[in-house]
């Protein structure tokens, strides 16, 4: 994913989510290009990258991975890309919404925003 991709899905996340104070990266080429590390200074974002060797910095990243392929990538015998996408599009819709999050009190995120909105 080159490097003007990730800063267009971080735009998509702060538009729904919010803008974080500090994000935590691998030491991807995407990451370390002058353009990411421009957008994150005229965000205000703090960039902290991961220790070569230390995947516990970015356990939640490593933990969503391996989530990824056991339930889609190991699950399934693809036969083109876009059968990729289309369950990896309605895997994280799934993911991202509809599954309870520890984090939220075991709720979904759904309902997390609803509560929230009242």
């Amino acid at each position: 994913m080159p490097a003007v991709r990730a800063t267009q899905m971080l735009e998509r996340t702060i538009h729904e989510q919010g803008k974080p104070n500090c994000i935590r990266l691998d030491n991807g080429p995407k990451f370390n290009s002058k353009e990411f590390k421009d957008w994150c200074e005229n965000k205000g974002i703090t960039v902290q990258f991961t220790q070569p060797g230390k995947p516990m910095q970015s356990g939640y990243i490593e933990r969503f991975n391996r989530t990824f392929r056991e339930n889609i990538l190991d699950a399934y015998l693809f036969e083109d890309i876009n059968q990729v996408q289309v369950l990896a599009n309605e895997w994280m819709k799934d993911y991202n919404y509809s599954r309870p999050h520890e984090a939220l009190g075991g709720v979904t995120p759904n309902l997390y925003k609803r509560q929230k909105m009242n």
